[in-house]
């Protein structure tokens, strides 16, 4: 018989997870961070440049070509 079944056979509770001691340890023990926020930190971040990245290529299209084919400005560099 399984653990988890035992368990519910004699009515106890499932059991607690244990914590991973890695998420819990501090990135720098001076700096109140653990690694998995520093690690959701690295990825938050990342994830906000490539937004940042994405919008100045939209912004460079507007520019290059959306205002002047609307004819809202001309470029400097055509005749």
């Amino acid at each position: 018989m399984g653990e988890a079944r035992r368990r519910a056979s004699q009515g106890l509770p499932p059991r607690q997870k244990k914590i991973d001691p890695k998420d819990s340890e501090r990135f720098l023990a001076w700096l109140p961070l653990t690694r998995s926020q520093a690690s959701q930190f690295v990825s938050i971040t990342t994830r906000g440049a490539w937004v940042g990245i994405g919008a100045l290529v939209v912004f460079w299209v507007v520019v290059r070509f959306v205002g002047p084919t609307a004819g809202w400005w001309t470029l400097a560099d055509t005749p």
